[in-house]
C-alpha cells in the first residue's frame, strides 16, 4: 500500500465511460480515504455524458474528468490495476508492485438494451465491485 492510503488504477478502453465511472464512484464511496485514477489503453479526450449521467444519478460525479492514457508510474505505483471489461489489454509494465485484475462488467447491449437504463445496469454492476473493493482496502 502507498505510505498513507492505498492507491488504486482502472483502466478501459476509451477512459471515457466504464474506468471513469469505477473511478467516481470509487471516490464517492471513499473520499480521499484512497488515491483512486483512471485511465484508457486509447483514450477519447472526453468523457461519455450518458455515462456521467448515470453516475451523477447515483450521486457521484465526473465533473472535471478527462479521458487519458496509460501511465507506466503509475502502473508501476498502484496497489491494485483493475482493467474494466473485455476490451483493453494491458502488459504488465518493470516494476509493478500489484497483479492486473479484471473485472468483466455487463454488457447489456448485448442483450438489446440501450440509453439509459443501459448505462444504469453497468453503473449498477460496477458499484457492486467498488463497494466490495472499498470494504476490502479500507475496511
Amino acid at each position: 500500500m502507498t505510505a498513507d492510503r492505498p492507491s488504486v488504477l482502472f483502466i478501459c478502453v476509451s477512459n471515457a465511460g466504464k474506468s471513469q465511472m469505477a473511478e467516481a464512484l470509487m471516490r464517492a464511496r471513499v473520499g480521499d480515504s484512497a488515491q483512486i485514477t483512471s485511465a484508457g489503453t486509447h483514450p477519447k479526450g472526453a468523457v461519455n455524458q450518458q455515462s456521467a449521467a448515470s453516475v451523477a444519478r447515483a450521486g457521484a460525479s465526473m465533473d472535471g474528468a478527462i479521458s487519458k492514457a496509460i501511465d507506466d508510474d503509475t502502473l508501476r505505483t498502484a496497489d491494485r490495476v483493475i482493467i474494466l471489461g473485455r476490451d483493453a489489454e494491458v502488459q504488465p509494465v518493470a516494476g509493478m508492485k500489484a497483479d492486473i485484475e479484471r473485472w468483466d462488467t455487463v454488457e447489456p447491449s448485448e442483450q438489446g438494451v440501450e440509453g439509459d437504463q443501459r448505462m444504469d445496469l453497468i453503473r449498477d454492476d460496477i458499484q457492486r465491485r467498488v463497494d466490495r473493493l472499498a470494504s476490502e482496502l479500507l475496511g
